[in-house]
């Protein structure tokens, strides 16, 4: 039986976002030559001083793995592990492996559980595995845009699909015209049914399966949920669109008539050291990335081994995951 891991990956599908972290030497001044102050919080962390010019927050991974022995600091754009506002600031989040990464979906931008950005260019309308393990597998549909002139496409991540044991749950963005951030563009379904998830009381849906219990709860009135999966996955949700400034910025072209809604996600996972996946691989013990260092878009490719025929399909070339025989249908 495969040993475990417990990975947590936080992920941030967002628009034109350069992920900035750090990797560095041992606290103590073992490393830059500067003493800092030490203070041990959570498993697998040794907790450093912030950045004194920006504020963002440091943490030195004691356990080995992926980022044993090195130093992972927060991005600019999510400088803190803990924002106060939690419900309207990103967060940078660290696992028991002390892994401290931020993934950025943007046409779409990773960073991986090695530390390293990389740009991954699928194409538009098309479906591709983050994530396939022995009993978990994660497809991507992507949706996009490619001005005049442009040789690739522009993509964003519109729905996940998340399959494990006979069961497949589907978070997902409906296509808005307009954008208001007061109506629900979230799209939840369970095997396939359309599931409501109330407004009040709990404010969750749940289920309890054969193997597991099942959980989507609201984080916020709108269009925020978090899905939970015991012994599995906990995934947090949140459609966004894209806005008129970024449309003009970033030279998208897109029509007024399409908001481009998309998700932003965070996760956590319980994987094996043998997990596959345009992300996924980036967390078996022992990786090294491929892409050049030191270019302005350090390309990943995968195309052919990680894209899937349908959204709801766990075939590719190295897709680890398999459906029991009892499969129900997506």
């Amino acid at each position: 039986m495969d040993r475990r891991m417990l990975c947590q990956i936080v992920a941030f599908l967002l628009l034109s976002i350069f992920s900035q972290v750090t990797i560095a030497g041992p606290p103590e001044g073992k490393g830059d030559g500067k003493q800092v102050k030490a203070v041990t919080e959570d498993p697998g962390y040794v907790v450093l001083d912030p950045l004194p010019s920006t504020g963002q927050e440091r943490a030195f991974c004691t356990v080995p793995g992926v980022c044993y022995y090195r130093t992972l600091t927060c991005p600019t754009e999510c400088p803190q592990r803990k924002p106060k506002q939690n419900k309207k600031q990103k967060g940078c989040y660290g696992d028991y492996l002390g892994v401290m990464v931020m993934v950025l979906y943007a046409n779409p931008r990773f960073v991986g559980g090695d530390g390293v950005m990389f740009y991954f260019h699928g194409a538009k309308e098309t479906d591709f595995a983050i994530f396939s393990d022995d009993n978990l597998h994660i497809n991507a549909h992507l949706i996009g845009t490619r001005p005049q002139g442009r040789k690739r496409d522009y993509t964003w991540v519109q729905t996940l699909s998340v399959m494990f044991d006979t069961h497949t749950l589907v978070l997902g963005s409906k296509k808005v015209s307009h954008w208001d951030e007061k109506i629900d563009a979230l799209i939840v379904q369970c095997n396939g049914e359309t599931v409501n998830v109330p407004t009040d009381g709990d404010a969750e849906w749940s289920i309890n399966t054969a193997e597991r219990s099942v959980v989507v709860e609201r984080t916020d009135d709108h269009n925020s949920v978090r899905l939970t999966v015991s012994g599995l996955l906990q995934l947090d949700v949140k459609v966004v669109p894209i806005g008129e400034k970024e449309n003009k910025v970033h030279n998208y072209q897109l029509s007024a008539d399409d908001a481009f809604a998309h998700l932003e996600t965070q996760f956590k996972f319980n994987l094996s050291k043998d997990v596959e996946g345009i992300l996924g691989k980036t967390y078996q013990p022992g990786y090294v990335s491929p892409v050049k260092r030191g270019v302005p878009m350090p390309i990943m490719g995968g195309e052919d081994k990680y894209q899937t025929p349908s959204l709801h399909s766990a075939i590719c070339k190295k897709c680890r995951f398999q459906r029991p025989s009892s499969a129900a249908s997506a």
